[in-house]
């Protein structure tokens, strides 16, 4: 590698130096095509939108805990790191003797950084656990419908995790029908790092051996244009009835592989008859689909049948389950790949998130990577990761998920690290009334991001490069000896540091920190890896001093080109899945047995239940950003380049913007029955008619929107979208889409304020 100092993310590994003009980055010299978001890291290194010292909310500090609608608009006082973590100390002792831990949200997401030691989630909940637990969030925005339902179809998680490798669909695939696409730009991004950025070039080989490729999606930017793809631009939220017409093809056609379901299903009497029109009187015919899929019944009848002339891998994207009735569009993906009967073998069957992440298709580890130990959790006590607002605001109400009926826990104490609920989470003007109903909110940041600012304490921590780790990832093949590339800015400190200072002062500091600081720790973890689950796995790896010298570590190779479910396929009674029946539930009987209306057992059609009308005409896309990952550095070079009349861009068809009398560049307003917010206008063919884009990701900015009469005024579509569960089953995010309108901006649009310090009286809370 270059000279600098080694360092990784989410988005790559690189080395990086300090020059008299700012933080310089190089990437790694082994990755074929590393990552544009690179550009965003420099940033980090400055003072722009950092929290420089420890910062409290007056109206916290004056009047003490408790709702308080002023939360997200009072001013911030600057304070000592003592004083405030003693009274963090205090509230945390007052919430825990009167209501107990149920009483405490320990929130975290885990993309702060690639680090195995200063990873904010593991850190937030080994401090909770030494305090008797907290209530935690389960599942993910990013594929939660999957976590949920794949355990009842296939028994586990295998297909979000850790499907059939590209090496195999590069190899053998003959047609890849991609539902919600392939995006480059969401393969470069891998939970804890990624030092090779392979899937473009995997899809580049295997249409260079012959392979075809479908699109399905509004979008015809989700997948590369090399690829030379059949471009389907369905109708937002209709793929369910896109795969339904295809079984109801094969099924009619006779192209199914009846020894395949009879050996390896369950249920599929059930599927194959609701195709026929069983329970509701309707034959899910192409001529049924086509008005709902915008799709002809033709080209819907020759992708049947091209689906099965050869090895077929049907992919879903997490963006398709990331919608309202979400499990359907997967669970019929699964169906489909079962009536092809190609599931386990090579390069064929289904996945589900391939390039919705840089790491799903690649290698994954046998053995486990270095970790700090977490504890058990004394509460065990979750609520869905997507409805942390309804628990806010609604303490005690009950609620169902995954045939559970559950309660919402009085959340009191909501303690944030690692994580910026106001970009993850739908509605944001509903997400802001729920932190005003908490008593006391305490974030760790190192930015002012609107969780922040919706915060009554904010702890000033590092970067991930004013800190040393050990980068690492299952899907990679390195370790990476991640040096610190500049000291802290200001006063901030390591979360590592804020933790134990707190665990102390509440009497489990010997617990917490076992006598160890965080360079001891990121010692120990890598040795206790070496010697431990790398040697058993025949491992040679060198010993720290030398890992750090040399910068990372290759790691060996999985020894196997990885076919999802090859062995069930081959064997279902040696090697049955985890189902109650042990093998692919077209129809599930737990499933059914819930009484769910909005997820029966088997897959359905279920139409969407906000539609454009008069008021709010389009559909609206609400994608992962080209430009960053989720919300971080979105005030980085790449993230700015990216910008339209400094807004987040918004993509309109020709045909819809000049029937709306708007033109490429202009400052707009979209508005939906939740918010509005400005952007710029991207006019684009790339776009579906009827359907409008915009990327996640922009900060909240609800000052300037103030000034603008919107909600906010920088771009964040989250303003827009619904908070809703995809179902009673997976109550999991529904952020993708929602119903929208777009109209030009009259004046002048007001200069953003997301990246500026927050209002101040000047002086210090010691001070009054």
């Amino acid at each position: 590698m270059s000279t600098g100092t080694p360092h990784s993310s989410h988005w790559g590994a690189f080395r990086a130096e300090q020059t008299p003009a700012g933080v310089r980055v190089t990437a790694h010299p082994d990755d074929p095509e590393p990552s544009p978001l690179l550009g965003n890291v420099a940033v980090a290194a400055t003072p722009t939108a950092r929290v420089l010292r420890p910062h409290v909310r007056r109206g916290w500090w004056e009047d003490g805990p408790g709702p308080d609608p002023r939360r997200g608009s009072d001013e911030f006082l600057p304070v000592e790191w003592d004083e405030l973590l003693d009274r963090v100390a205090g509230e945390y002792r007052r919430v825990l003797d009167e209501h107990g831990p149920q009483a405490v949200f320990a929130g975290s997401y885990g993309w702060a950084s690639a680090g195995r030691f200063h990873h904010a989630q593991s850190q937030v909940h080994r401090f909770s656990h030494c305090l008797g637990g907290a209530v935690r969030s389960s599942w993910t925005y990013s594929h939660g419908v999957g976590e949920v339902l794949m355990p009842h179809v296939v028994g586990n998680q295998e297909p979000l995790l850790s499907p059939t490798a590209w090496s195999s669909i590069e190899a053998h695939t003959d047609l890849v029908i991609a539902l919600g696409g392939l995006p480059a730009k969401n393969s470069e991004v891998a939970s804890g790092g990624i030092s090779r950025h392979e899937v473009a070039g995997r899809l580049r080989a295997a249409r260079a051996r012959g392979a075809q490729f479908v699109l399905v999606s509004p979008l015809r930017d989700d997948l590369a244009a090399e690829l030379d793809a059949d471009w389907l631009d369905v109708v937002p939220g209709s793929d369910a009835a896109l795969l339904l017409a295809m079984c109801h093809v094969l099924l009619v056609e006779d192209l199914l592989d009846r020894d395949f379901l009879e050996r390896c299903t369950a249920g599929a009497d059930v599927f194959l008859a609701s195709l026929r029109g069983a329970g509701d009187g309707v034959e899910k015919t192409p001529e049924w689909a086509a008005p709902l899929t915008g799709i002809e019944a033709g080209r819907i009848r020759e992708l049947a049948r091209r689906a099965a002339r050869g090895r077929t891998m049907v992919t879903v994207s997490w963006s398709v389950a990331r919608t309202r009735f979400g499990e359907q569009p997967l669970w019929a993906a699964v169906a489909l790949a079962a009536m092809l009967g190609q599931v386990g073998l090579p390069g064929g069957g289904f996945g589900h998130g391939y390039a919705s992440t840089g790491g799903v298709g690649r290698r994954s580890g046998s053995y486990p990577l270095p970790t700090l130990p977490q504890f058990a959790d004394p509460l065990r006590l979750r609520i869905p990761v997507a409805r942390i607002a309804d628990a806010l605001l609604h303490p005690g109400e009950p609620y169902e998920v995954d045939g559970r009926r559950e309660r919402y826990p009085h959340l009191r104490l909501v303690h944030w690290a690692g994580g910026n609920p106001f970009h993850h989470h739908q509605d944001l003007l509903r997400l802001r009334r729920a932190f005003q109903a908490a008593e006391t909110v305490v974030v760790h940041e190192p930015f002012w991001t609107s969780t922040a600012r919706h915060a009554d304490v904010v702890l000033a921590t590092t970067t991930t490069l004013e800190r040393t780790d050990v980068g690492a990832a299952r899907y990679d093949d390195r370790l990476i000896a991640m040096g610190r590339v500049h000291p802290p800015l200001g006063q901030a400190r390591d979360d590592y540091a804020v933790l134990s200072a707190l665990a102390a002062r509440l009497g489990v500091g010997e617990r917490f920190t076992e006598g160890r600081s965080a360079e001891e720790w990121v010692e120990h973890l890598y040795e206790q890896w070496r010697t431990g689950p790398a040697a058993r796995a025949g491992i040679s790896a060198p010993r720290y001093a030398d890992f750090i010298a040399a910068g990372e570590f290759a790691l060996p190779p999985e020894p196997a080109e990885k076919v999802m479910f090859a062995s069930f396929r081959a064997d279902p009674g040696t090697y049955p899945l985890r189902t109650p029946s042990g093998r692919i539930e077209l129809h599930s009987q737990t499933v059914a047995g819930f009484g769910y209306d909005d997820c029966p057992g088997h897959p359905v059609w279920l139409a969407p239940d906000e539609e454009p009308d008069e008021e709010f005409p389009l559909r609206l896309i609400a994608n992962n950003p080209a430009t960053r990952l989720h919300s971080q550095l979105d005030h980085g070079a790449t993230s700015q380049a990216g910008k339209v009349a400094g807004r987040e861009p918004v993509r309109l068809h020709p045909a819809d913007a000049a029937a709306l009398g708007l033109a490429d560049g202009q400052v707009v307003v979209l508005r939906s029955r939740r918010g509005s917010c400005l952007g710029g206008l991207l006019v684009s063919d790339a776009v579906r008619r009827g359907v409008v884009q915009m990327s996640t990701g922009a900060w909240f900015d609800p000052v300037a929107g103030a000034a603008a009469g919107v909600s906010c005024g920088y771009g964040n579509v989250n303003v827009l979208t619904r908070d809703i569960g995809s179902s009673r089953l997976a109550q999991a995010c529904t952020g993708q889409h929602a119903a929208v309108r777009v109209e030009a901006f009259e004046g002048t649009p007001p200069r953003v304020t997301v990246f500026d310090q927050p209002t101040a009286s000047g002086r210090s809370a010691a001070a009054g």
